[in-house]
Order: structure tokens, then C-alpha cells, then sequence
């Protein structure tokens, strides 16, 4: 038994398999991913791309799919770009956020002397407001990667976490 999952490329998007490597280029810009997987093979033909295996193994056909998902995100993420969007809520102690080259840094969280601090993927755009931060990008791993790693920078530690809801939270995702 075979499996196949299509996935249609949009108008606008170039796409280009080479072995396994496959890139999408689109108005926004461009992503290199390496969709490689034993047993799953890959090609283009017309303005899809189809991921299909001879197998039936529940692993490998499950795998299909994934392939096709980062596949579909890469069309959507050059030409419509992701966004999160991030709440900053504080009751006890105003938090004040700075950017500074490839990190936020985090200051006056819970009173804490000490700054915390977020890594900012390559390639992704943060934006603060005063009580907002915009993430924004092309590629969807690294935007989720880095609010990710925002919100995990204000986690609070050693309180009551039902008192204490300080902190930076997504809200929105498109």
C-alpha cells in the first residue's frame, strides 16, 4: 500500500527540489529546508509537491505528513509572513523591555535586580510597544522558537504562581 500527501505551491512561490533539499522563494524572501526521510521520496511536478512511500509503517507515514506540513509553511511563510503577538502583564512591579542587537532583555521583572534575557532567531523581527511585542517573520519555526523563549524567560520561579501572574504571554497567532 502507498501513501501521498500534495502539497499545491501558490501563485507567486518558486519552488525548487534538489535531492532532498527543498527551497521556496517568494515575495517575502526565501527558505532552504532538507526534507530528507528514509523510505519517503519527494518530487515537483506542475505546481505541486508531492511526498509519497511504498510503506505502510505507521512511523513513516506519519512522517509524510510532517514533510508536507514544513512544506506548506514555507509557501505560506514567504508569501504571507507569521506573526505572534505577546501580552505584558505585571501587577507588582513595572516590567521594562529593551532590545539589544540579537536579545530582549527583560528588566525590573518582579523587582529582580538581575536583567533575564531571550535569544532572538536569525531572521525574525520583534517589535515592542508599551504593554505589546510583535514577532514576526518568514520562517514559522523560528518565530515560534522565539516567543517561545520569550514567555519561558518570564517564567516565575519559587511563588505562587495563582498570585504571581507576571509575565510575558502570547495571546495571538496569524
Amino acid at each position: 500500500m502507498a501513501y501521498e500527501q500534495t502539497v499545491v505551491i501558490p501563485e507567486g512561490v518558486t519552488a525548487k527540489l534538489e535531492g532532498s533539499r527543498f527551497t521556496a522563494e517568494g515575495p517575502k524572501g526565501t527558505l532552504v529546508r532538507d526534507l530528507r526521510y528514509p523510505q519517503i521520496s519527494l518530487e515537483i511536478t506542475g505546481n505541486e509537491l508531492v511526498v509519497s512511500t511504498k510503506s505502510d509503517r505507521k512511523r513513516i507515514v506519519a512522517m509524510c505528513g510532517t514533510l508536507a506540513a514544513h512544506a506548506r509553511n514555507m509557501c505560506t511563510g514567504v508569501t504571507e509572513g507569521f506573526e505572534y503577538r505577546m501580552k505584558v502583564v505585571y501587577s507588582h512591579f513595572p516590567i521594562q523591555i529593551k532590545l539589544a542587537g540579537n536579545r530582549l532583555e527583560i528588566v525590573n521583572f518582579l523587582g529582580e535586580k538581575q536583567s533575564r534575557n531571550a535569544r532572538i532567531d536569525e531572521g525574525v523581527k520583534v517589535k515592542v510597544g508599551n504593554d505589546e511585542i510583535t514577532v514576526s517573520g518568514i520562517d514559522k519555526e523560528a518565530v515560534g522558537t522565539t516567543a517561545a523563549r520569550i514567555e519561558h524567560a518570564t517564567k516565575v520561579r519559587h511563588r505562587d504562581n495563582r498570585v504571581f501572574q507576571d509575565g510575558i504571554y502570547i495571546v495571538e497567532k496569524a
